[in-house]
């Protein structure tokens, strides 16, 4: 009888974890899916209910760094065409990773997306760009240390060297270089969990698409955005810049 109600409660506890695991895994993918599909209403939903879960439940930081990428992808479909709404969101993002961070300084996930959130706010905050800018490199820096192969904390490290790129060969080709390993990387990074973050992927290779077409590379191109779309066949960014590719 004893063995029994052993047995009962590991299983129990396991069904448990896997519930929690899932629920993890579902959020992940509707925050991806909501910023692919570029449906902002989705988004400000999903904002909103993990907001609930932190301010109630006293969530932990599986949900805290949920909410901080749904506001970080908030921020980014909203940069064009509300770029208050879009600060605010990276604001948010900034700040509801602060926990986490005292908590566990050497977060590789956290810092990696907090130094994005910085790096997007210092776009929209030309007064404060220059100390935005520092700390966005801070928290890379301290990323890339701890974790120099994760493949999120190389596809921030290339998107802001891209962006940052002085006109001339050498930087940008630095840049790229740093572009194609992190697509290499997310092709050998093993499958998510609750708690390994599953995005970038689609992101890197669009990116690396985009570059090989303004490079001339247009089979090379075709080969990532294909791939990107593979990754995310609702990726309307992905769609477009293979449209544009066709004409």
């Amino acid at each position: 009888m004893f063995i029994a109600s052993r047995i009962l409660s590991t299983a129990l506890l396991l069904a448990a974890a896997a519930a929690v695991a899932q629920e993890g895994g579902d959020i992940q993918a509707q925050i991806l899916y909501a910023y692919q599909t570029e449906d902002g209403n989705s988004l400000a939903n999903l904002i909103q209910n993990l907001t609930n879960q932190v301010e109630n439940d006293g969530a932990g930081a599986a949900v805290r760094y949920h909410l901080a990428h749904a506001q970080y992808r908030f921020g980014e479909l909203s940069r064009q065409r509300h770029s208050r709404a879009a600060a605010a969101a990276f604001s948010d993002c900034i700040d509801e990773l602060k926990p986490l961070l005292d908590k566990d300084g050497k977060s590789v996930e956290a810092l990696a997306l907090q130094s994005a959130c910085y790096a997007e706010l210092a776009d929209l905050k030309s007064l404060e760009s220059v100390l935005l800018r520092s700390r966005a490199a801070e928290r890379l820096k301290a990323a890339f240390k701890l974790a120099p192969r994760n493949p999120r904390v190389v596809l921030v490290l290339a998107m802001q060297d891209l962006r940052g790129a002085k006109p001339g060969p050498a930087e940008r080709q630095h840049a790229f270089t740093e572009l194609q390993l992190a697509a290499h990387l997310f092709d050998e990074s093993p499958s998510t969990s609750i708690d390994t973050p599953g995005w970038g992927d689609a992101e890197a290779y669009l990116a690396l698409g985009h570059e090989l077409q303004m490079r001339g590379d247009h089979f090379g191109a075709r080969n990532w955005l294909e791939k990107s779309l593979l990754a995310a066949p609702d990726y309307k960014a992905a769609q477009r810049q293979l449209a544009l590719l066709a004409k």
